[in-house]
């Protein structure tokens, strides 16, 4: 019986990987159209942009509500209506013509994808107890990392048989996919955890989760408050290195415009997937002997990262920058392994998707005041190398922040 739940448990997994990769290809694919994008339909470099930033402001914003419908109703369900829900808006935004519709199905898109990830964290959570929680995560986080590195793909596409071509195909690939999920996909049973008593004003039965008990019980919880607050720092760190590093290193190294944008991404997604398998064997392997192993794991990665990336982003030595890029992806792959791993050994696992929604959230919101303020201090003739130092600082304090975290009593680790 266990192998048989264990093989489940792994193809659950194996699903969830495609399903991860087109999530992150479907949103991002549409940066790399920008030309044939508006040779099409008249529109400024600020509204193209703004194409981007409505998707992100939709998708932090709905992140906590699409968590909190993963804890109150069954997972598998939210995972196909999401991906169901997007691959629709991805198919029906090769058929507009308007800067105005494709804002439309750009905030479309990103209320249906907010339900995806915080669900599909909690089903591998679920389905996969200690001994194999955080390397499960890292495998399914590899599939964002391959979905950001392919949504290149869009510019080829865009190429060689237009822009429309390629969002109608990829819609057309996720619904195919979806009617897949529906019927290989199936709900876990979260893992039985000490009994303990309601607080005050909570509701504890099973299937009675409000989202009210569920903002309540996570807002009161220590723990929680110091992890959403490091969200905010990664938040930061992260959307102000993938904001402006391209432009950063078109300038600093006067590389070309492609040349650029690879060295800036490609390095950094590759480290990634190593550091998401890496980080999560070892906390996996550890939290057998240390309890709060899913936490220091990170901890030790963006302790080193934070100095190596401070000296080295900045050098004049692309090789070194390259190098410091590396260790930050690699950093970034032990904490997003281990973030969800870490939040069930913090927060009741009944609300472990609305609380992973809340950290979305905030690290969305965040990151996106940087990239404004790395247009402000350009604006303002500010060397963008500042913007990566600040980067540092905060992948730093976020190090020393995840030691003082400890699970909370009856928590698997």
């Amino acid at each position: 019986m266990k192998t048989v739940l264990r093989s489940r448990a792994w193809r659950t997994v194996g699903l969830l990987w495609l399903v991860a990769l087109l999530n992150y290809l479907d949103r991002l694919m549409i940066t790399s159209m920008r030309d044939p994008l508006k040779a099409d339909i008249a529109m400024t470099d600020a509204q193209f942009g703004l194409l981007t930033s409505v998707f992100l402001w939709t998708y932090g914003v709905c992140s906590p509500i699409g968590g909190y419908l993963a804890d109150r109703f069954s997972r598998r369900t939210v995972i196909v209506s999401s991906l169901f829900g997007w691959s629709a808006a991805t198919w029906l935004t090769s058929y507009m013509h308007s800067v105005e519709n494709l804002l439309i199905v750009r905030i479309a898109l990103g209320v249906t994808q907010a339900c995806y990830i915080p669900a599909a964290l909690a089903l591998i959570a679920d389905l996969h107890p200690g001994p194999t929680r955080s390397l499960a995560t890292g495998v399914h986080t590899s599939g964002i990392y391959a979905g950001a590195a392919l949504s290149g793909m869009g510019g080829v596409m865009a190429e060689r048989f237009g822009w429309r071509a390629g969002f109608e195909w990829m819609g057309l690939l996720g619904l195919g996919y979806a009617v897949l999920v529906t019927f290989l996909l199936r709900d876990g049973v979260p893992p039985p955890e000490k009994p303990r008593e309601a607080p005050p004003g909570e509701t504890i039965a099973a299937g009675k989760i409000r989202m009210s008990d569920a903002c309540r019980a996570l807002f009161r919880t220590p723990a929680f408050l110091m992890l959403f607050a490091i969200s905010a720092l990664v938040g930061v760190a992260n959307w102000g290195i993938y904001g402006w590093l391209p432009t950063y290193f078109r300038e600093h190294f006067k590389l070309g415009l492609g040349t650029a944008g690879i060295t800036a991404t490609g390095y950094i997604q590759v480290a990634s997937f190593v550091g998401g398998l890496a980080g999560g064997i070892w906390a996996d392997r550890w939290s057998r002997t240390r309890p709060n192993a899913r936490a220091l794991v990170p901890a030790i990665g963006y302790c080193v990262v934070g100095p190596c990336l401070f000296f080295s982003i900045t050098s004049e030595l692309l090789p070194l920058a390259v190098g410091g890029l590396m260790i930050y992806g690699i950093g970034r792959g032990f904490f997003d392994a281990n973030l969800m791993p870490t939040l069930r050994t913090i927060v009741d696992q009944r609300y472990s998707a609305t609380g992973y929604g809340w950290l979305n959230f905030v690290g969305v919101m965040t990151g996106g005041v940087l990239i404004y303020v790395g247009g402000w201090l350009r604006d303002e003739k500010v060397d963008l190398a500042r913007v990566f130092e600040a980067s540092a600082v905060a992948l730093f304090i976020v190090g020393l922040l995840l030691f003082s975290l400890k699970p909370r009593s009856g928590a698997l680790p």
